[in-house]
């Protein structure tokens, strides 16, 4: 309910704040929204202090991305390249023209290249020939940057 989104808010924030206090420094934190507005959380986003934020993007078509970008986002985004709930291996071609796209958006500097969300629905069989081609489309585009 929008009424309880404030306090809600706080105690998330607080929450990841906990659980994330008592890593070393040096230690790189990262956290995972997917299917999420996040025009409406982004400052609660921001205020969590994450070194790397992973969202799903394949499936959406970069929307949810554009919102960092237009929200002038400073930390890294991992952005998924590929659509994780399908059994279909995507190409490494279509993994380079999807990169190509979150480029357009965020500089590279500041992109993680992962799959959507997680790969639990999977098997091994389809997970180990989509990460395959994600790795090899990244060192693709890399050669280009």
């Amino acid at each position: 309910r929008r009424v309880n989104r404030p306090a809600y808010e706080k105690f998330a924030l607080e929450s990841f704040w906990i659980s994330t206090n008592v890593a070393e420094i040096d230690t790189q934190i990262h956290t995972h929204m997917c299917y999420s507005d996040f025009n409406d959380i982004i400052d609660t986003i921001e205020a969590m202090d994450a070194d790397v934020i992973s969202i799903e993007t394949a499936r959406s078509g970069n929307i949810l991305l554009k919102v960092f970008k237009e929200h002038g986002y400073k930390k890294e985004v991992g952005p998924g390249v590929y659509d994780i709930h399908s059994p279909r291996v995507p190409s490494v071609e279509e993994i380079e023209k999807q990169i190509h796209s979150l480029l357009e958006v965020l500089p590279a500097r500041q992109l993680w290249i992962n799959p959507d969300c997680g790969l639990k629905t999977r098997r091994w069989e389809e997970v180990k020939p989509s990460l395959e081609n994600m790795v090899i489309a990244t060192k693709k585009v890399r050669e280009t940057l």
